[in-house]
């Protein structure tokens, strides 16, 4: 029998002088190279709306700039446990920021959509190996009573990007082409991949496990006809589907079923890809459902917010970044408030009125018209960032304290899978109701939806998200703070192979 050991890393006074500094070394690098991929996602909402001026795309074709990298994340993140168990934290650090630094080259190049598609798909790879690299290499060097105040500083980085990215993206959207975007993101890229290459320490241990090939296509399958499926719903309310929504449904739900099955028989000899013994823990479960809840409001209203000031309301990008600029500040002011409150009293003082908080905004979005004053567009957006600020953070370290060490790299590969999806189905599913209210108001398509027709779409599309977040207000109580690792040595055995 194999023993999985439960222990949580040494408390940073007992360190040596020179591992701590490593260890902050590489925490503060890997949280660099967060801010830049989340700096690319969000400054790409707010030039959706040119892109798909300048190539004649409709809004469902447009979400896939964010559906494909959501997608392409979630596809590639299950791989991530295998090579962060396989390999050592600097090469894959590298191989991360260079495939996310050639993505933005194609992108920059692209000709055609095709081509602009391909980039983010690129650069998506890159950014599914960073997410889980940072949380694995965290739950690995930070001990259980420091994780909250070390997850709040990271939910500066993950607030600060996408609060600036939107500004910067309007700045430069006024200066030069949406193509301007990718080029002024390129150097950036490049200049974290020599620090890297240069700095980057090894702190993992790397040992030998099996890739299972099988289970790598069935996810990719899985996981991909699920959200084309989803997405395809936006593309039959226009009537321009390739092929009718409920065939990449079931061949995704039929994939994903028998990839969960294979993991369950692989899990027995420590062999699966995707090890989901991660759900035997309570706490961990319950967040990884709030998560879904938070991921799918999330991804939608952001997507929704830059289309409606845009084409609804006729703000030029410079002002819709500069109006969603407070919230995302907000959020990273927060952070390490949110972390200290988290480690004193837990989550329930956090994610409760976080929930209320962020019901609250969504309901308030459903009251947008083409005469919205832009104080108000303005107000709803800090109070949903103030929710979501109180929320993130609580659930995130819920989730993670939960988890033996053995279990660090599939609990974090498993919580970017399911955050991407979540993402990518909440997008898929606002835009698909965005296009269902437009017909519904009387266009014959969203390329010539009057102001007030689009209107009428995004009411339906923040009403499904108003009525969603009743979903995580009820899911708020059942979040509770763990205090060791819920799964214990014995349920961490297996059979040995040998």
């Amino acid at each position: 029998m194999t023993n999985h050991a439960v222990e949580t890393p040494p408390t940073s006074a007992h360190l040596d002088p020179t591992i701590a500094r490593r260890n902050r070394v590489a925490i503060v690098l890997l949280l660099a190279a967060v801010f830049v991929v989340f700096l690319n996602e969000t400054t790409m909402n707010v030039a959706i709306p040119e892109i798909m001026g300048d190539l004649r795309i409709t809004p469902s074709q447009g979400q896939w700039l964010t559906t494909a990298f959501a997608l392409t994340m979630a596809v590639v993140i299950p791989i991530t446990g295998f090579l962060l168990e396989r390999l050592n934290t600097r090469p894959v650090f590298i191989t991360a920021m260079s495939l996310f630094t050639l993505g933005t080259l194609i992108a920059a190049t692209a000709p055609v959509f095709g081509v602009l598609i391909l980039g983010r798909v690129v650069q998506a790879t890159g950014t599914a190996i960073m997410m889980p690299l940072l949380m694995t290499t965290v739950l690995t060097l930070v001990p259980l009573s420091d994780r909250g105040r070390i997850m709040g500083r990271i939910s500066i980085v993950m607030s600060v990007a996408p609060a600036i990215g939107p500004a910067v993206s309007g700045l430069i959207l006024e200066l030069a082409p949406w193509r301007g975007l990718f080029w002024v993101m390129l150097p950036i890229s490049a200049l974290m991949l020599l620090i890297g290459i240069a700095r980057v320490p090894n702190v993992s241990e790397p040992r030998k496990v099996p890739l299972d090939v099988a289970s790598v296509i069935l996810s990719a399958f899985g996981f991909s006809g699920v959200v084309f499926g989803l997405s395809n719903l936006g593309l039959s309310a226009e009537g321009k589907a390739m092929l009718p929504s409920w065939i990449p449904l079931v061949i995704g739900g039929i994939a994903l079923a028998l990839f969960i099955w294979r993991q369950l028989v692989l899990q027995r000899r420590n062999q699966a890809l995707l090890d989901l013994r991660t759900f035997r823990a309570r706490s961990f479960t319950v967040s990884i459902l709030f998560l879904v809840i938070l991921m799918a409001v999330l991804f939608g209203v952001v997507i929704l917010l830059p289309i409606y000031l845009e084409q609804g309301l006729g703000i030029n990008t410079l002002t819709i970044g500069l109006t969603l600029l407070p919230g995302g500040l907000l959020m990273g002011l927060l952070g390490p408030i949110v972390g200290r409150v988290y480690d004193r009293f837990g989550p329930a003082p956090l994610v409760i009125p976080g929930s209320f908080i962020m019901s609250a905004a969504i309901w308030a979005m459903t009251l947008f018209t083409s005469n919205t004053e832009l104080w108000y567009v303005l107000t709803t957006h800090v109070v949903l960032s103030l929710g979501l600020g109180l929320l993130f953070t609580p659930v995130f370290t819920t989730a993670t304290n939960a988890l033996p060490r053995h279990l660090y790299s599939h609990g974090s590969a498993t919580i970017g899978t399911i955050q991407q999806v979540a993402g990518a189905a909440g997008t898929a599913a606002f835009i698909a109701l965005l296009a269902v209210g437009t017909a519904a108001s009387g266009a014959t398509n969203a390329e010539v939806a009057t102001p007030d027709q689009l209107i009428g779409g995004l009411h339906l599309a923040f009403l499904g998200g108003a009525f969603l977040s009743l979903l995580a207000v009820v899911a708020a109580f059942f979040v509770r703070r763990p205090v060791a690792p819920e799964i214990s040595d014995e349920e961490l055995e297996a059979p040995s192979m040998h």
